[in-house]
């Protein structure tokens, strides 16, 4: 049974299609823990705590950890499985990562739990000294589950590097269903705190599933602990740019936060639901294509292969334009349905339900950018280039906060997801024209050529789904979480079925390639002759 869950992706668009089902699953699981959360404590100082005390752990481990890995683990690795290099040197390589990234992250941890006070009233100013106390408590205990998925990032990225992506993408569903049951079970038996140990339990859960699948693929333990290792002395090497990177980014969702405590009670959990609910779309499809195309633009760039490295990335950004286009017009038009089925029980109010669902809007509007940062620096790190994205962050970063505080005088908590979209927009930009200027080409009009179909296709989208929200609610009584489903599901749905209908008549060729991807993945056949290499490189 493990062997099906291993089994090697030969294509880029069929690799993507897994991580984003998968992605998409653990997404509305997600919902449903958020729905769970929302329903049981509402828009006040518990939630407020709980997401609080995920911000330094996260930001942490995000320098540590995703900085270490995100761009630089996967095309060292991969080298070992080319050429008839033996894999005994990648399985040291991972030991000895395993142990360097873990020793740092254990330190980090003590430093946590040591300096949690001063900490909490840091990252929230705005809270009252209980309710900072309680924020310390929590980030006590959720630093346990960083070091956890630490090891289990380790072996992610060895899943990924060997092109394994369900076990991968199998991994966030276990922690987010750890998180309900600490909400569901653990809350009982020990109060608020069963939350953090819920985040505990769900990374124990996302670590055991990755080390099965490694495991199968011949990982065997052994301790190994050098600084000086060649390949560990690249990877720290390009870390740098990189951790800096993510440091740029995390801390202006953390300024965000800051900014969000100081609000209202119940902004920090608005802005957080909002973002939760926005990066359903641009996880699934985003960040599900980034990740399944890096391992390619990695081999294509140590062949030097550069024709098929930007029909590759071109192919992969006509494929997100497909579905992120409409995924933006259903959150936009849609997102007070959306918000209210989400997290809109119990005690999230309707005041609470229109701040999210209007911050939701403008997050929407970035969608393309957001994911396109993820992609675009994929292609940046497989040209082991980290200083680029670094840059463009840094800027992005900059234009966010400065902005945030001038939004956030006249729109709120709003204003922050206003900042947020302004500073996406920014940072894809800033990688994509140095970009095309270092390769000459990302194939724009091949990309223009299919944008306005798409566009053309979207328009007909939106109109549809406005004028059917009305209709349907003459019909349907919206006092009830089925009428507000339903009006979302039936609106929103003939809305993407004229989206898929004005395609097929306009002949889109990244319509054609997805749903042949789809077919063939329902078959579990794969087409002739195709391979990784050619998957989403097809034109």
């Amino acid at each position: 049974m493990i062997r099906l869950f291993i089994k090697e992706s030969k294509t880029i668009v069929g690799a993507a299609t897994i991580v984003g089902v998968l992605s998409f699953v653990s997404r509305i699981v997600g919902l449903v823990r958020d729905r769970i959360l929302a329903g049981t404590f509402g828009a006040g100082d518990a939630l407020d705590v709980y997401y609080a005390a995920f911000k330094v752990p996260d930001f942490l481990f995000s320098l540590i950890v995703v900085g270490a890995l995100s761009a630089s683990f996967i095309p060292i690795f991969i080298k070992y499985n080319e050429g008839g290099i033996s894999q005994k040197k990648a399985w040291q390589f991972t030991n000895n990562i395993l142990h360097v990234l873990g020793f740092a992250m254990i330190i980090t941890a003590l430093f946590i739990f040591i300096f949690a006070n001063p900490l909490a009233s840091v990252i929230a100013p705005g809270f009252i000294a209980s309710k900072q106390a309680s924020v310390a408590l929590f980030m006590r205990v959720m630093i346990i589950a960083q070091v956890l998925l630490t090891a289990s990032m380790v072996f992610g990225s060895v899943l990924q590097s060997l092109r394994r992506f369900f076990l991968y993408s199998l991994a966030p569903i276990f922690y987010n269903i750890g998180i309900i049951i600490g909400a569901l079970v653990f809350v009982d038996w020990m109060g608020p705190i069963g939350l953090a140990w819920g985040v505990v339990f769900g990374a124990f859960l996302h670590l055991v599933v990755q080390v099965v699948g490694a495991r199968k693929l011949g990982y065997s333990y052994s301790f190994r602990f050098s600084l000086k290792d060649r390949d560990t002395k690249e990877l720290l090497r390009l870390t740098g740019p990189r951790l800096l990177g993510i440091a740029t980014s995390q801390i202006l969702f953390l300024v965000l936060a800051v900014l969000a405590s100081t609000l209202v009670v119940g902004s920090l959990t608005v802005f957080q639901f909002a973002y939760n609910i926005q990066f359903f779309a641009v996880g699934v499809i985003g960040v599900s294509y980034a990740i399944a195309v890096f391992p390619s633009l990695s081999r294509f760039a140590k062949d030097d292969d550069m024709q098929r490295f930007v029909s590759t990335l071109s192919s992969t950004i006509r494929q997100m334009l497909y579905l992120l286009l409409p995924m933006s017009v259903l959150f936009l038009v849609m997102r007070a349905q959306i918000v209210r089925v989400v997290v809109g029980a119990g005690e999230f109010d309707w005041s609470a339900t229109i701040a999210t669902a209007d911050t939701l809007a403008f997050f929407a509007i970035t969608f393309i950018p957001q994911a396109l940062v993820f992609v675009l620096a994929r292609g940046y790190f497989a040209l082991h280039d980290t200083i680029t994205p670094l840059m463009a962050a840094l800027v992005g970063a900059l234009v966010g906060i400065i902005s945030a505080f001038l939004f956030i005088e006249n729109f709120g908590v709003i204003g922050l997801g206003m900042a947020y979209s302004l500073a996406s927009l920014v940072n894809a930009l800033l990688l994509w024209i140095p970009l095309r200027q270092r390769l000459g080409t990302l194939d724009e009009s091949r990309i223009t050529q299919s944008l306005m179909k798409m566009l053309a296709a979207t328009f007909v989208c939106a109109v549809i789904m406005q004028f059917l929200k009305p209709v349907v609610v003459s019909v349907l009584k919206l006092d009830t979480f089925v009428g507000v489903f339903l009006q979302g599901f039936i609106a929103g749905g003939i809305g993407i079925a004229a989206y898929i209908v004005v395609l097929h008549l306009l002949k889109s060729r990244e319509q054609v390639l997805f749903l042949s991807a789809i077919k063939r993945r329902l078959l579990k056949k794969a087409a002739p002759g195709e391979t990784l290499s050619t998957g989403a490189g097809q034109n």
